[in-house]
């Protein structure tokens, strides 16, 4: 009698991934957000709200983290920090590995996706400095994961 097992089929760990074009151009992105958000924080510069250093800091760690899963082939399925969090996770879990709560919660001053039911909270010059020390903690992780 002929053995009829089933065929081996592929799942989503089989699939061979590249790394995506231009990643390292989202890398600089992000470090200049970073940069600018910085100096503007340190120089006390009154143009620059600490909702708007938020803004760059949310921002350059959306661009941080993108490069680093463009190099890896991998994208999240969306680009809020929880989203941007479960995807290191699961590629890359000891970049997050215990600043991932942190990370997430800066969802928090801004929930924008939904128009009905958006929120927004102003974050102090104390939560700026802390965010900006997160971010550079998280670019340099980062950068010790892609050596």
């Amino acid at each position: 009698m002929a053995d009829f097992s089933p065929p081996n089929l592929v799942g989503f760990a089989d699939i061979r991934t590249q790394a995506i074009d231009d990643w390292q151009e989202y890398r600089q992105a992000g470090r200049q957000f970073l940069d600018l958000a910085e100096t503007a924080f340190r120089n006390k510069n009154a143009i620059f709200t600490t909702t708007i250093l938020y803004n760059l800091i949310a921002m350059a760690i959306e661009k941080l983290v993108m490069s680093r899963l463009m190099a890896l082939g991998r994208l999240p399925y969306n680009h809020t920090m929880h989203d941007l969090v479960a995807a290191l996770e699961e590629w890359r879990p000891a970049v997050v590995q215990g600043m991932a709560a942190s990370l997430r919660a800066l969802d928090s001053y801004q929930e924008i996706c939904d128009p009905y039911t958006s929120t927004s909270r102003t974050p102090t010059p104390a939560e700026i400095e802390s965010m900006l020390g997160l971010a550079r903690q998280l670019e340099q992780r980062l950068e010790t994961d892609a050596a």
